[in-house]
């Protein structure tokens, strides 16, 4: 690649990124602008994917609001994000979890690693 772009792009990546991994129970605060006003909203929910390198990585997060699935994807070194704090470490065997989609009530957990 150009090294001119991948020196922008290094120097607009965040380095205090909080490590987590696939079927962690994940909280994430990401600023919403209202308006004017700017404030940060929490979305806790399992991840589920993981794509991308370097400045284009995104992971994708899903929780059940109200009886319905809802996935959110964000780019991993937006702006927006406040922090990502990690609630549960979950233990899986598959890099994308998919099959969560198809699932329901108890059947959705993840079991939590020791």
């Amino acid at each position: 690649m150009n090294p001119i772009i991948e020196q922008i792009e290094k120097e607009s990546m965040k380095s205090n990124i909080t490590p987590f991994n696939i079927g962690d129970t994940l909280k994430v605060y990401f600023k919403v602008v209202e308006g004017d006003k700017e404030r940060i909203q929490a979305y806790e929910g399992t991840c589920i994917a993981k794509k991308g390198s370097g400045i284009r990585e995104t992971f994708t997060v899903r929780r059940i609001s109200f009886g319905v699935g809802v996935e959110r994807t964000f780019p991993l070194h937006s702006p927006r994000i406040d922090k990502i704090e990690v609630v549960r470490k979950g233990r899986v065997r598959r890099a994308k979890l998919y099959y969560l989609r198809d699932r329901k009530g108890k059947a959705v957990k993840v079991k939590e690693s020791k």
